[in-house]
């Protein structure tokens, strides 16, 4: 006896729907379909998804003002130049820098060996590059390898403005 492929499925939505799990391993099929019975239609799903869209852009427009004054305060601690590039770029690249830089930070001197002049020299290599494309192709390096990252930049990276302050 060949074992069952498609499930009436009704929903927590209350709506019924016939589902086709033979694209499933044989074993798995009742343990799916007893997940769907407890999940709404994929129909009633994106309706609930596309209709929260107001909250989602509000929580998201707020948590990037957020994350730009905690960006925009530590540029101006540390000193870091603006960044040059794309109008879109520069608040991601900005970004990029910041948790590539404290993550970098962390990595080497708070829980490494590297000491606060080691770090210091990294820090004005660091301000050197001001490309934010650069940065935010860096995005998800690692922290400690951010020497090695500095080290294989090109002039194209870096600024065209007095790199003395």
């Amino acid at each position: 006896m060949a074992i069952r492929t498609t499930w009436e499925i009704v929903h927590s939505c209350g709506h019924e729907v016939t589902h086709n799990l033979s694209n499933r391993p044989a074993d798995r099929r009742a343990g799916f379909a007893r997940w769907l019975e407890g999940r709404d239609c994929t129909f009633c799903w994106r309706a609930a998804r596309d209709s929260d869209t107001e909250s989602k852009e509000a929580w998201l427009a707020a948590r990037r003002a957020e994350e730009h004054q905690a960006v925009t305060a530590w540029a101006a601690r540390f000193e870091m130049p603006p960044l040059e590039g794309a109008e879109k770029a520069l608040d991601w690249g900005a970004r990029s820098r910041h948790q590539l830089v404290t993550a970098a930070h962390t990595a080497l001197v708070l829980e490494g060996t590297w000491s606060d002049e080691d770090w210091s020299v990294l820090e004005e290599k660091a301000r050197t590059l001001t490309r934010a494309s650069w940065w935010i192709d860096q995005r998800d390096a690692e922290g400690r390898d951010l020497p090695e990252l500095l080290d294989a930049a090109t002039d194209a990276d870096r600024g065209t403005e007095n790199p003395f302050r």
